[in-house]
């Protein structure tokens, strides 16, 4: 695909999704029960209790509309994290952080001896469309990393076999930044958390997989807790609380000023374009005749 198709179909996406979000928080907030603030403690103890569980066969949607089930992915390590592409800030780092952690260890693991799946938890917004303009956007084009669509009425259960929880908010969303690895039967072995991912931190895991030796048991509550970071906020281990880091509002201006720079590159794009067929045009017309003097 030509390069302003591509980028045209990034702005579809990233437009889509962001209208999408806004109309969804609007309408959470006008018509939603209040709920409670994500608490790290249960989120944790909740994402350790998914350890050692078999994770069901859902039916989720590729980037080009597709379904895919999970139960494909069997017969390889797979690793899962959770985003929204309504998020303008963390989830872009943390997947090009995730990014970053595959390319080290590339000297060491295939690509075809493993997955990476990211899933768009925020639906209808994380469309298909959506999910393929964010992994343009964050210039993701392994072979074995998928972005999939789930439909709504299973987001609850999926979250669930992954111990992944995630709390609206007027910023976006609280959740666990978490990258759970997936044995090849199916079975979630490890939570990796954070929103900096090291290769030993994923490799190590996948490494022992792939030889089918143990993996050693994960830090206790009380340490996780100092690592976890939530999107829209951030743990202070001085105070024990969570501060607000990210407001509705910069997500807001960030996605605009994104959109209104996109708008201005495609109108440079297409005057530059126009320009070029009136000057083939021009060349291709045949002169008329020169018209003799007289002397």
């Amino acid at each position: 695909m030509p390069a302003a198709g591509v980028l045209a179909t990034t702005l579809r996406g990233l437009l889509a999704a962001f209208a999408l979000s806004l109309l969804a928080a609007a309408h959470a907030e006008d018509t939603a029960v209040p709920q409670p603030a994500l608490d790290p403690s249960a989120a944790l103890r909740t994402s350790q209790a998914a350890i050692g569980r078999t994770i069901g066969d859902f039916t989720l949607l590729d980037r080009e509309g597709r379904p895919v089930r999970l139960a494909d992915y069997r017969g390889k390590p797979l690793l899962v994290n959770f985003i929204y592409t309504g998020c303008f800030q963390v989830c872009p780092t943390s997947t090009r952080a995730l990014a970053e952690a595959l390319q080290a260890m590339r000297g060491s693991f295939d690509a075809s001896q493993f997955n990476v799946v990211s899933i768009g938890f925020n639906q209808p917004a994380d469309s298909p469309q959506s999910m393929k303009a964010f992994a343009l956007q964050q210039r993701i084009t392994a072979p074995n990393w998928d972005f999939l669509s789930p439909r709504a009425a299973s987001v609850a259960s999926l979250t669930r076999d992954f111990g992944f929880e995630y709390r609206p908010t007027q910023a976006g969303f609280d959740h666990l930044l978490q990258v759970s690895i997936v044995d090849a039967e199916g079975r979630l072995v490890a939570q990796v958390y954070g929103d900096d991912f090291s290769a030993d931190r994923l490799g190590e895991p996948l490494r022992l997989l792939l030889r089918k030796q143990p993996l050693p048991p994960q830090l206790g509550l009380a340490e996780l807790v100092e690592r976890v970071r939530l999107l829209c906020s951030v743990y202070d281990p001085a105070t024990g609380t969570y501060r607000v880091s990210y407001a509705l509002a910069i997500e807001i201006a960030g996605g605009i000023t994104f959109a209104v720079a996109m708008l201005w590159f495609f109108a440079l794009e297409w005057r530059a374009r126009r320009r070029a067929r009136r000057a083939r045009h021009a060349v291709s017309m045949p002169r008329p005749p020169a018209v003799p003097t007289a002397h």
